[in-house]
Order: structure tokens, then C-alpha cells, then sequence
């Protein structure tokens, strides 16, 4: 355990180089969320390595290696030109090709895009896996578009991201609003401009032209993997269990399925317009064709299932009572009032499918009241880890079977769950799975970057 002098030392180093942050990045809220979040919580590795600060390996970290902002011009179905703003954020490659997936968001902006990437690095380097943390996007929406206007818009996008990526570079994959439609046409525009089939510059891909089996389950799987084994320290379980989770895309849907299938009973499933309540359980084939297939809204679930309630407005979701509650749409959906409510409705515990979906003070609510609670870097980190496979896969050649991808994605999140218990419980803080989390990440990629100089 680090003196209390060497612990002062490292708050003031940590406080110093976030103040720089704000300084040099005024008004990115967001980011500057993410950074409180993770350099508070480093203080005891921070003062226990004071080689880490002799190194400038914080000031380092929070700087981008590259940010590229770039103009996405395309034509509308009406002949209409339009124009999008492009971002890639390559954060940090100690340990390995930047890796992580692009968003088409209105909100999308600077600010988000650092965020996800700055939260990357930490959550790819738990992983295990050799890759580093990057992060793009852009403000285009996908929703109301035809697929002619999507292909146009892609293309328009790869061509110039295209410059910056490659297998051994950076890796993207998909995000909100980018699924195997947009990486599917990405990533012929990418194969179109280079005159080469480079398969591993691209995850998530379709498996006729080198996806992997198991890619879109693996961020909702991972997350109740990782829940799951939280649940079992404490002699808990899904089976039983009432659950909420939040969204309706890819993350929420086999977030739903892993957990139904584990013997849960998952009531509430969202949208960005609202969400639907239905007491006997979610019918998950009626969400995943409406998600999936017609891409509608998900209030239409009432029309077929009349006993079901739907609700304007996503903030309410987290009024049902359950005892595990799943986050799986955005950054800052459970604020400070709603982890209180959960709380007061005696939720056990709470998994961030979502990358930050809880603001600051939520967290320390769920903290202070000894709720179970498993952070997004950690528990979020199924996708990039099965991307990780599946570049893996197109380096060898080779497909697996479903089954042994979600073998592997079970290991590695298990493996995550046991290396952040034990990081918590070596610096101070036991059970506190957002300092073990962060630290584990981060261990591992300061030592990385020690040894590779200063660069």
C-alpha cells in the first residue's frame, strides 16, 4: 500500500494533467467526463509506479496520437448534394493497430468520438488481445435513408478514411448506425480503391466475404458473461431474475437472448423514441424482426403484443423495477435521479453493455449503496474482443464455428471479470470493479509504453 505522501503526490499529478485536458480541450464534455472517470481512479497505481509519472505516461495517454477530421460530400436520392463531417481519433497504439468502430450519429462531434476512443484503449488493452484504441464516425444518419443513399454516403466516407486504415494501421468495425449494410459497402469502396482484398481492415463483416461467426451476438453476450460472473461472488444469478436493458440494436437484442437464455426474465426493451414494458417477458423474435428486418420503431411491438405498454421517452425505462439492469443504448442514459430509483427499487445489479452509459454521480450512487456494478470498458468489451477473433481468423485464413468463437469470447471475458477483481483488490479497493477495471487496463499499457520510449 502506497504512503499517504505518495498518494497526495499522485492526486496532484492526476488533477494536474486533467486540468491540461480541459485547458487544451475546451468545452468537450464528454471527453472530459471520461478522463475524470479513469485518471481519478488510477491515483493508487499512479502512486504505487512513480515511474509512470517520471514518464509523462498520463499526459501521453490523454493526447491522441492522430485526430483527422475530413469532409463527407454525397448526392441524395432527390439529386441533392449533402454534406457530413468525418472523424477518426487514433488514439494509442502501444499495444497494437488502433482498433474501434465507427458511429453515424447526429450527435456525433469531437468530443464523443474521444471519448469512445479514449475508453478503447483501456478496454482493448483488458482484452488481452494485441490491439490498440481508435474511434470514428460521423454526424450522418442512417435512419429514413434508402440504401442507395447509404451506399453513397459510404463511399463518399472510405474515400477518405481509406488513407488512414489498413490491417496493421487501423481497424475499424461498427458502431450506432453502422451495421453489415454499411460495413458491407465500406468495404467494398476500401477493396475498389486500394486493388487489393484486404480482409482484416475491416470487423463485423458479412460471412461471405470474411465475418466471423459469433461477431454480432458478441458485445450482448459479453456483457452477461461478465455480469454473470459478478452475479456468482455474490451467490447470484440471472435465472429468476427480473431484468431492464435498455436499447434495441445489436447489443440489446443478445444482451436479451443470453440473459433469457441464462433463465431470466427481461421485461423492457428501448429505442431513442421510447420504450416497451411487457410483464410476461420480452418476445425477443418479434424485437429482432422489427429491429433487424423492417427496421422499425420499437412502439410497433404493442400493435402485435396488445398486453405490452409502450412509453415516450427513454429516461422512464429505468422506473421498472428488476433486480439487474442492463444499459445497452447510449453514453449518460442513467443519470443521478434514475440510479436512485433504481436503487429504491432494489436492483441487485447493474451492466454497462452501452460505452458510458451511467453519468459520474450515477455510478457513485450505485457504489455508495454497494450495488453490484460492471463498468462499460470492461464489460462492454465482448465486440472488439470477437473483432480482435476475427481479424485473427482473416490473418490464418481460416473460419470457426460458432461455438468456438463464443468459447473464446467466454474465456476472455471471464478472464477480464478475475484480472479486474484482483487489480481492485491489490490497490486498495476490493470490489470496486471501475478502479480494478481501469487499472487493469492501464498497467498494462503504461508498461507497454515505458518500454517503447518516448514516442
Amino acid at each position: 500500500m502506497a504512503s499517504l505522501q505518495d498518494t497526495q503526490v499522485a492526486k496532484d499529478y492526476v488533477n494536474e494533467v486533467y486540468e491540461l485536458v480541459q485547458k487544451r480541450n475546451p468545452h468537450e464534455c464528454e471527453f472530459h467526463q471520461a478522463v475524470k472517470e479513469i485518471l481519478e481512479s488510477l491515483i493508487p497505481a499512479l502512486a504505487k509506479h512513480p515511474e509512470y509519472m517520471d514518464n509523462g505516461i498520463l499526459e501521453r495517454i490523454v493526447e491522441p496520437e492522430r485526430m483527422i477530421t475530413f469532409r463527407v460530400p454525397w448526392v441524395d436520392d432527390q439529386g441533392k448534394t449533402r454534406v457530413n463531417r468525418g472523424f477518426r481519433v487514433q488514439f494509442n497504439s502501444a499495444i497494437g493497430p488502433y482498433k474501434g468502430g465507427l458511429r453515424f450519429h447526429p450527435s456525433v462531434n469531437a468530443s464523443i468520438i474521444k471519448f469512445l476512443g479514449f475508453e478503447q484503449i483501456f478496454k482493448n488493452s483488458l482484452t488481452g488481445q494485441p490491439i490498440g484504441g481508435g474511434k470514428g464516425g460521423s454526424d450522418f444518419d442512417p435512419k429514413g435513408k434508402s440504401d442507395r443513399e447509404i451506399m453513397r454516403f459510404t463511399q463518399s466516407f472510405m474515400t477518405e478514411l481509406s488513407k488512414y486504415i489498413g490491417p496493421d494501421i487501423d481497424v475499424p468495425a461498427g458502431d450506432i448506425g453502422v451495421g453489415a449494410r454499411e460495413i458491407g459497402f465500406m468495404f467494398g469502396q476500401y477493396k475498389r480503391l486500394k486493388g487489393a482484398y484486404e480482409a482484416g481492415v475491416l470487423t463485423g463483416k458479412g460471412l461471405s466475404y470474411g465475418g466471423s461467426l459469433a461477431r454480432k451476438e458478441a458485445t450482448g453476450y459479453g456483457a452477461v458473461y461478465f455480469v454473470e460472473e459478478m452475479l456468482k461472488d455474490r451467490g447470484l444469478s440471472f435465472k429468476g431474475s427480473t431484468v431492464v436493458i435498455s436499447g434495441s440494436g445489436n447489443v440489446a437484442i443478445y444482451a436479451i437472448e443470453k440473459a433469457t437464455q441464462l433463465g431470466a426474465k427481461v421485461v423492457a426493451c428501448s429505442d431513442s423514441n421510447g420504450y416497451i414494458y411487457d410483464k410476461n417477458g420480452i418476445n425477443l423474435s418479434t424485437v429482432k424482426r422489427l429491429k433487424e428486418v423492417e427496421r422499425k420503431r420499437i412502439k410497433e411491438y404493442v400493435t402485435e403484443h396488445p398486453h405490452a405498454e409502450y412509453y415516450e421517452g427513454c429516461l422512464g425505462i429505468w422506473s421498472i423495477p428488476c433486480d439487474i439492469a442492463l444499459p445497452c443504448a447510449t453514453q449518460n442514459e442513467i443519470d443521478e435521479s434514475s440510479a436512485q430509483t433504481l436503487v429504491k427499487n432494489g436492483v441487485k445489479a447493474i451492466g454497462e453493455g452501452a460505452n458510458m452509459p451511467s453519468t459520474l454521480e450515477a455510478i457513485n450512487v450505485f457504489l455508495k449503496n454497494n450495488i453490484l456494478f460492471a463498468p462499460a470498458k470492461a464489460a462492454n468489451a465482448g465486440g472488439v474482443s470477437t473483432s480482435a477473433l476475427e481479424m485473427s481468423q482473416n490473418s490464418m485464413r481460416l473460419s470457426w464455428t460458432f461455438e468456438e468463437v463464443d468459447a473464446q469470447l467466454y474465456k476472455i471475458m471471464t478472464n477480464i471479470y478475475r484480472n479486474s477483481v484482483a487489480a481492485a483488490e491489490e490497490y486498495g479497493h476490493p470490489g470496486n470493479l471501475v478502479v480494478g477495471a481501469n487499472i487493469a487496463g492501464f498497467i498494462k499499457l503504461a508498461d507497454a509504453m515505458m518500454a517503447q520510449g518516448v514516442i
